[in-house]
């Protein structure tokens, strides 16, 4: 059975509403994170900020450093891991 447009029609805006509400959640925890990463304390032009947003999103999709994995931290040169210098 076919619907009719009008229950088509409000599905779509409540998909829509449901879109936008999502959107802001979003924006406002990138904005938060930017704020405590010191984003808003130094002037920047947006398109620079856009490249750089851009840049960090391709690091994580392609799994790069951090994307979900524990850092590991660099031995030092003439170190080896586990001398700490711990007893």
């Amino acid at each position: 059975m076919r619907k009719p447009s009008s229950k088509i029609r409000e599905e779509i805006a409540r998909l829509q509403d449901q879109l936008k509400a999502a959107e802001t959640r979003e924006a406002e925890r990138i904005g938060r994170l930017a704020l405590r990463a010191g984003l808003g304390d130094i002037e920047i032009e947006d398109n620079d900020l856009i490249t750089a947003f851009e840049e960090v999103a391709a690091r994580f999709r392609k799994g790069g450093p951090r994307a979900g994995k524990p850092a590991v931290a660099p031995v030092a040169s003439g170190a080896t891991a586990g001398s700490g210098g711990e007893a």
